[in-house]
């Protein structure tokens, strides 16, 4: 039953290494079913994780129901949690009517976090091997390691330090899940001994998966853990994060290149005021001006960045721009990428300053209060700007300013003012190599085109292969990693990530779902899966479906892109 507060408790803020954040306001009252069933090897930590658990939620706002009783996953009675906690399970906990229940539950929206073991549970369950991310493989003794936070923007590691020691039992994993994860922290394997998967060993990780939220950590084998406050910190922000109570963008992340995480090599000062520069984190302080980064400029990119702003502050981020040490003049010549709490549609947070108003609404849903971090992503595709907030796109801005051009041009973050202090973490950005994107058919098998069914541009639309006859629905613009017809992308199901798969036409939201590589032989990879997209059977019928599945070379995963 979920009980209603009469006053808000006080946000717990916990510090961990040389890294905190501000208070934040309390969340919304949630419920959260911690389950720890074992049917394997069963972990003294379990009761005191449970009763951390509860001393979390008593000083944030949520309460919590712990059970070892698997007759619980029903619909009606996972309804009424909005985070379900995997502490320490191993095994086969969940018969088939109970699995299909917590199927329902994600894909409704519900949350999921995994702790430590949670990865030695289920092996033959399909979706909750997807779910979870990784199944283990191995563990050294337990020792000292080096943990490295990837990511200081998600509520469970924001807090963090740049790189920890502690001491656990050092999970290696079966696969590597960056392809379908947001890895937030990794392990260094030179910092002790019995790591086996190299120099990209992801320790904890956070994603979506169709409909709901996922979060999990192979930190907390030891009853030790569980009285680490960074411990406690992760704890607390992925139960957040998978009860929606924080945002987070938790799409798959490769191939950036960092401009800042810590040293400003190739940043210049331009006008009054600056930057302060401590553990991995600039700070805005006086101005109006702008730390702009002047070794480069830029074309066709994604720039990523992660922001704070501890109350009513301004700032934004500049792109566009020709080289100047003048911020009115980059202001005049490019567009900024607006940052503040308040201030009109056009000149609030996700809004292109002066020019246009992000999607406030879906703003508002995406948007972290002050206090805590965020995630822009600006994608800028020729004269395109696509702006994403955690994850989520709140702008879609084209130029048509002659004076203005963002096919090239510089970037860079504002200092607006005394009071104003905004924050800044992890800039780095992904470039396509500023070319023009490319427009004309794909073919694959007998020489068939990749095909919108009947011509619809409907979200959901099959995409097939039929015979090419130069229609508008089998013109593809391979941009950047995308590929779009009628103004919308080539995607995948749901979300989906096994295989089989339907692969449609959807609005492009910049998921890993929707973004393709080409791989060896002529394959088309999608980033999320990483399956290759196929024709269902082999077959090079009109109307074959096109899905994705695992590559394996043959013709009917071999495509001819323009």
């Amino acid at each position: 039953m979920r009980k209603l507060f009469g006053v808000a408790a006080a946000a717990l803020v916990i510090l961990a290494g040389t890294g905190g954040t501000p208070a934040r306001a309390a969340d919304a009252p949630y419920d959260v079913l911690v389950f720890s069933k074992t049917a394997g090897f069963r972990h003294d930590a379990i009761a005191v994780g449970i009763q951390t658990i509860r001393d979390l939620g008593a000083a944030n706002t949520f309460t919590v129901t712990a059970t070892e009783d698997a007759s619980q996953f029903t619909a009606t009675n996972l309804a009424q949690f909005e985070a379900v906690v995997f502490l320490n399970t191993t095994g086969d906990v969940l018969n088939a009517t109970q699995q299909s229940a917590f199927e329902t539950y994600i894909r409704a929206g519900g949350g999921y976090v995994g702790v430590h073991s949670a990865s030695d549970t289920e092996y033959d369950w399909p979706f909750y091997g997807e779910l979870v991310g990784a199944y283990f493989s191995s563990h050294p003794a337990i020792q000292p390691a080096t943990v490295r936070t990837e990511n200081r923007a998600h509520a469970a590691t924001a807090g963090l330090s740049p790189t920890q020691t502690r001491t656990d039992e050092w999970y290696n994993f079966r696969t590597n899940p960056r392809s379908s994860a947001r890895v937030l922290s990794t392990l260094d394997e030179s910092s002790y001994s019995g790591g086996t998967m190299g120099s990209d060993h992801p320790h904890t990780w956070c994603k979506t998966y169709q409909g709901g939220r996922s979060f999990y950590t192979g930190a907390g084998h030891t009853q030790a853990s569980y009285s680490e406050a960074g411990f406690r910190a992760l704890l607390l922000g992925g139960i957040r994060y998978a009860a929606n109570r924080t945002r987070a963008d938790c799409r798959p992340e490769t191939g950036y290149t960092t401009l800042y995480n810590g040293a400003t090599t190739g940043w210049s000062q331009a006008g009054p005021g600056g930057f302060s520069n401590s553990n991995g984190t600039l700070t805005s302080s006086g101005g109006l001006g702008m730390l702009w980064y002047s070794t480069k400029e830029f074309r066709s990119y994604s720039l990523k960045l992660d922001w704070m702003m501890p109350g009513d502050d301004n700032s934004g981020v500049l792109i566009g721009f020709p080289a100047s040490s003048d911020p009115n003049s980059a202001m005049n010549n490019g567009y900024e990428v607006q940052i503040d709490a308040t201030d009109t549609g056009d000149r609030t947070t996700g809004a292109v300053y002066g020019f246009q108003s992000a999607d406030i609404a879906a703003r508002d849903a995406a948007l972290n209060p002050p206090g805590e971090w965020n995630t822009y992503e600006l994608l800028v595709e020729g004269e395109r700007l696509q702006v994403f907030l955690n994850g989520v796109k709140i702008n879609d801005f084209t130029n048509t300013d002659p004076v203005r051009s963002l096919t090239s041009g510089y970037i860079g973050i504002q200092n607006h003012g005394a009071g104003d202090d905004v924050s800044f973490r992890n800039i780095r950005i992904k470039e396509s190599g500023g070319t023009v994107p490319r427009v004309g058919p794909i073919t694959g098998a007998a020489g068939k085109c990749v095909d919108v069914s009947g011509g619809s541009s409907a979200d959901g639309t099959k995409i097939q292969l039929w015979s090419c006859n130069g229609g508008s629905n089998q013109q593809w613009t391979v941009n950047a990693n995308t590929l779009r017809a009628l103004n919308k992308c080539m995607g995948v199901a749901g979300g989906g990530t096994t295989n089989g798969a339907l692969v449609q036409l959807s609005t492009c939201n910049g998921s890993g779902g929707q973004n393709w590589t080409q791989g060896s032989n002529g394959s088309l990879v999608n980033q999320q899966s990483c399956r290759c997209l196929d024709a269902n059977g082999g077959s090079s019928a009109d109307g074959t479906q096109l899905i994705i599945w695992t590559c394996h070379g043959g013709a009917n995963q071999r495509w001819t892109l323009p």
